[in-house]
């Protein structure tokens, strides 16, 4: 899969996040080691504890959509938004990722140059389900 692609994915969903509160749009699209893509962007809420991040909705969508429910662990989160560069996944979104084995990061830095990190980067010494 063309890097390129997934990161035009997450960009197209910034533009359709609905952020009437904080004007910061947020796309992410993941892409399975299967090689499958799923969008999501930011969607806020008056009472701000129910807004929901553009990479968890991209995990969800990809949790509900997956044609192949053994396709799940993620090879990489391409995260983009027009309103500030870099834009990288928050704590509740990485540890999400991490549920999935999220293996990279793919950013954008203020020139639009890519950035990739490796996952255990972004979230050293996470907890996930190998710890339970």
């Amino acid at each position: 899969m063309d890097l390129a692609y997934v990161i035009e994915a997450a960009t197209a969903a910034s533009y359709r996040a609905y952020a009437p509160y904080s004007n910061f749009r947020v796309g992410a699209a993941i892409l399975t080691v299967g090689g499958a893509v799923y969008a999501g962007c930011n969607v806020e809420n008056a009472s701000y504890g129910l807004a929901i991040c553009a990479e968890r909705n991209a995990a969800a969508r990809m949790v509900v959509d997956a044609a192949d429910v053994d396709d799940r662990k993620i090879r990489l989160v391409a995260v983009v938004s027009p309103d500030s560069a870099p834009c990288f996944p928050c704590g509740a979104c990485r540890q999400v990722l991490h549920e999935f084995g999220c293996e990279a990061v793919v950013v954008l830095d203020a020139s639009g140059a890519i950035e990739r990190y490796p996952f255990h980067a972004l979230l050293p010494h996470a907890f996930g389900p190998e710890d339970l």
